[in-house]
């Protein structure tokens, strides 16, 4: 029997992320130099190496025998938890009724764009999973280039803005940002907000790294700026590395009432509720507490001595720019220097770099530009400096805190080889372009001579 598959899904490309993982087990498997056994060096998997917090863990076990299924907007103990968080380190008081909790952030952002009506301003680079909800949904989008800093400008969103005729406008605001680890500071999500007002623009707040911010007094919600108008998304994923339980949760605006209700409707007909077990464990990872305290300090220094240990040692290979990360575990690194020894090799895709750096003798994971949401011949790449054991690296950090700058460089020397080499692999990429488009070159001169 033949099925047929629906013209709309036929027209989904596979997410970027799937490919990735598909893209790097064929460019890998089964590579026959000994030297190799290691694996690859990985830069492309966006996920915190560190265990999920205790008390969330030994929260599971406790409620696993509840199997009831869960109110739709979230079990009301959560929801008040999850209010109580907010409060205390966003700042924001918000009633436990504005909260709806979901399977993931990923989910909630899909079910806000089913819902809202309007055009999405998708500013770039980007996370790479936002373009295909966009698409599957046959929503109407703009990019919105960032500027030479690597951030929303608010003159180029109100210029875009002016040119589109929808009475209401979508931006996708990730705030800290994957891929360059940058933080919009207050006044510039001030400045950003005072165009959404005056241009009727909505704005899904991507919220999921705000715990990873190096210095979390810097961080601002924009559900704190612009809470007339902002829906903010987080969850448990990046904060408290637990992406595989899948709970996640969104704040709706003020006076949102009608759309919580839409909102409501749409939960329930596509997953009913998040897993009971899972959100009663989610509570304990919400609730304020000493243990919770020290995990997020003590994960966002280590993210932070990750960071600037990648961010120098990329940024000292001659012609790579890197974005200087201000929280999350990524940074933005700038290949186009190399654009034209690129080309000479035939290397004329950010595609085609990520391939050339996985094979033999490289084995480097990156996340190219393509995937970012750039141009196919930006090349571009995220680099994910995670590469390391997560719970060793956690209780190394607390037997021997790293002050002095060269303790913090010996602290990643010792406890994320992998990181250190692949940086070194990469730098040993680029010589080698330059050397084969070198001899490429003198190739074409001396025959071009012979012909003559």
């Amino acid at each position: 029997m033949q099925f047929i598959v629906d013209q709309q899904v036929e027209d989904i490309e596979m997410p970027e992320n799937l490919k990735l993982n598909t893209f790097l087990k064929e460019f890998h498997s089964d590579c026959p130099h000994t030297e190799c056994s290691f694996g690859l060096y990985g830069f492309a998997f966006g996920q915190s190496p560190f265990p999920v917090p205790k008390i969330v863990q030994e929260a599971l076990i406790k409620n696993v025998g509840k199997g009831a299924y869960a109110a739709v907007p979230g079990i009301p103990e959560l929801r008040n938890a999850i209010s109580r968080y907010n409060k205390h380190y966003f700042g924001m008081d918000i009633a436990p009724e504005r909260i709806y909790v979901g399977p993931g952030t990923k989910e909630l952002i899909f079910n806000l764009l089913e819902i809202l009506h309007g055009t999405v301003i998708l500013p770039t680079p980007a996370w790479l999973g936002y373009l295909p909800q966009i698409r599957l949904l046959k929503k109407n989008y703009h990019m919105l280039p960032a500027r030479a800093n690597q951030k929303i400008s608010p003159t180029d969103l109100k210029k875009l803005s002016l040119r589109l005729q929808d009475r209401q406008k979508i931006l996708i605001l990730n705030n800290p940002h994957n891929p360059t680890g940058l933080l919009h500071d207050r006044l510039e999500l001030e400045e950003i907000a005072d165009v959404c007002r005056e241009q009727n623009i909505i704005v899904i707040s991507d919220e999921i790294y705000a715990q990873t911010t190096y210095d979390f007094s810097k961080f601002v919600s924009m559900g704190k700026i612009y809470p007339e108008g902002t829906f903010v998304t987080n969850g448990l994923s990046k904060s408290h590395a637990a992406g595989g339980y899948r709970l996640g949760y969104v704040i709706f605006p003020h006076h949102a009432t009608d759309l919580k209700r839409q909102f409501k409707k749409i939960l329930a007909t596509v997953y009913t509720a998040v897993s009971t077990p899972i959100q009663h464990a989610a509570i304990a990872g919400f609730e304020i507490s000493k243990e919770m305290d020290e995990y997020f300090d003590v994960t966002r220094n280590i993210h932070q001595i990750m960071g600037e240990y990648t961010y120098h040692a990329l940024s000292a290979i001659e012609g790579i720019k890197t974005t200087k990360p201000d929280a999350t575990f990524y940074l933005l690194a700038d290949f186009n220097a190399f654009a034209t020894e690129l080309q000479k090799v035939n290397i004329n895709t950010s595609q085609k770099l990520s391939e050339a750096l996985i094979v033999h003798p490289y084995h480097t994971a990156i996340v190219g530009g393509d995937s970012l949401v750039l141009e196919r011949t930006d090349f571009s790449a995220r680099i994910a400096y995670v590469d390391y054991d997560g719970a060793k690296v956690y209780q190394n950090y607390l037997d021997n805190k790293p002050k002095l700058s060269s303790e913090r460089i010996e602290f990643v020397k010792n406890n994320a080889p992998k990181v250190v080499a692949g940086i070194e692999m990469i730098c040993r990429f680029f010589k080698d372009i330059r050397k084969e488009s070198w001899n490429n070159s003198q190739t074409q001169k001396n025959s071009m001579v012979t012909s003559s």
